[in-house]
């Protein structure tokens, strides 16, 4: 048997480059990819790794096509973990709904899973209901004469309210709007009768009298709102809906340069500073997470939209 030297050696090399690739990166500023939503989690989070690697972040919004553009974007990117994607909620979606042309578990690798947060269920007051048990009731009594806002086709608080029609057996009518304010406006008007809102979004509403709270999305009470039951707690066992954002980088990006930035993004987590910070903006931070316990989290997100979609029939137009 021969052996080529010249292989020998490149493999020598490329194994021996891997930690210190780690001990290098990052050299030069990250850029952090945002699609829909808040970009408010990876500016808290950036903050940090600043502080520790004297490097810019920097926060680049592409929110067009429900984040398919900034998804696309970031797989393309070069494998290096200097281009993330604050991925979130609406990717497992958009990959249950087949929008976009990006693999949400192929084309990417898992970083850190960074914060949550619950959606509540809303109501207008002049709906004669006081608890999810008398939604659920008056909505059988009245199939298709609710209706429900969302802040758009494909986005979380319309894919919570179908998984929500799913597992309480009712029939009420999708209106969706061009974004969550628009939807919070026609709700508080009393143009539509109900909507699931995420927690920073609608506690103000809800704290104001202008719409009425009937329990949260999230399988465990939140510290975000104490006081309101779990949807799982008022009978529909496992129900659980959040809102959440993470850090991911294109497929293929070296596991020692993944492991860094996940480190970096635990240390922040446990900060008491950074609890706050995310709590003020209406965020849960996550607990501890290695990047292959968010890779598992992800898929079964995909799972979980993937069942609500086929179950409800959800799509679309």
């Amino acid at each position: 048997m021969t052996f080529d030297l010249r292989w020998l050696a490149a493999a020598f090399i490329a194994c021996a480059g891997t930690p210190a690739i780690a001990q290098e990166f990052p050299a030069r500023p990250i850029r952090v990819i945002v699609g829909p939503g808040p970009d408010i989690v990876a500016r808290i989070i950036g903050q940090k790794f600043t502080e520790a690697w004297g490097q810019q972040i920097v926060i680049d919004p592409r929110p067009a096509a429900g984040g398919a553009v900034a998804a696309e974007a970031v797989a393309k990117a070069a494998p290096d973990g200097y281009t993330l994607l604050l991925s979130s909620a609406s990717y497992p979606i958009n990959a249950a709904l087949q929008i976009g042309t990006t693999d949400v578990i192929k084309d990417f690798s898992a970083v850190a899973l960074a914060a949550s947060a619950p959606f509540i269920l809303m109501v207008h007051p002049s709906l004669p209901v006081k608890s999810m048990a008398e939604l659920v009731a008056l909505a059988k009594k009245r199939p298709g004469q609710i209706n429900y806002a969302s802040s758009g086709n494909g986005t979380p608080p319309h894919l919570a309210a179908e998984m929500f029609k799913v597992a309480a057996g009712i029939a009420i009518v999708h209106v969706p709007y061009k974004g969550a304010g628009q939807a919070m406006i026609d709700l508080v008007g009393g143009q539509v009768q109900m909507a699931f809102a995420i927690v920073s979004a609608a506690l103000p509403q809800v704290q104001a009298g202008k719409v009425r709270a009937l329990g949260i999305t999230s399988l465990q009470t939140s510290p975000l709102a104490p006081d309101l039951p779990t949807l799982s707690q008022l009978g529909l066992a496992g129900f659980d809906v959040r809102g959440w954002n993470g850090f991911v980088a294109p497929a293929g990006t070296p596991r020692a340069v993944v492991a860094r930035i996940n480190a970096e993004a635990m240390r922040a987590l446990k900060q008491p500073e950074i609890v706050q910070r995310l709590k003020t903006a209406g965020y849960e931070a996550a607990a501890e997470n290695s990047p292959e316990q968010f890779a598992d989290f992800i898929k079964s997100e995909l799972a979980k939209w993937t069942r609500v979609v086929k179950e409800s029939g959800a799509k679309v137009d």
